[in-house]
């Protein structure tokens, strides 16, 4: 149980170290990120909502790590999905082009376009060590949904 406790914090720092890295990229360093990369946070938000929950209730570990590695599935799901947009491999989703496609007049439509920086996900605007931030997200959503499947795992063998 107690090695649990250990990874799970580990995954929490990880998770604010990784909304922090996202929010400096979009922030500081001014790469607007596209629909499917604010859609790529939620499980990292979820899990510092849920692990937090864990220490605070104290119960239900099982049930709350479960419903941790389904966000963390979900992620993977998504970064794969965006990653195979980046490579051409599946066409952009109606998700790419949420809040972008309102019924609107020329004027406005003009005017939009002035000033809307239109995010597309298969634009690749951020990379680290030459692999776009959907590709490093999807690896790390895997090993974190593994992860996660070993401590479900072992509450059952307490």
């Amino acid at each position: 149980m107690n090695s649990n406790k250990l990874v799970l914090n580990g995954i929490l720092a990880f998770s604010i170290l990784s909304l922090s890295i996202a929010y400096f990229i979009q922030y500081v360093l001014g790469h607007k990120p596209c629909n499917l990369c604010i859609v790529e946070r939620i499980p990292y938000i979820a899990a510092i909502i849920l692990i937090s929950l864990i220490f605070i209730l104290n119960r239900y570990q099982k049930i709350i790590s479960t419903l941790i590695l389904i966000f963390f599935i979900f992620g993977a799901v998504v970064s794969f999905y965006h990653f195979g947009i980046e490579q051409g491999f599946f066409s952009e989703s109606l998700v790419c082009d949420l809040g972008n496609s309102q019924p609107i007049n020329k004027e406005e439509l003009l005017n939009q376009l002035k000033k809307a920086e239109i995010v597309s996900c298969k634009d690749v605007t951020f990379r680290f060590l030459g692999l776009s931030l959907a590709t490093i997200n999807t690896i790390i959503s895997i090993i974190l949904s593994g992860i996660m499947i070993k401590i479900i795992n072992s509450y059952g063998k307490n």
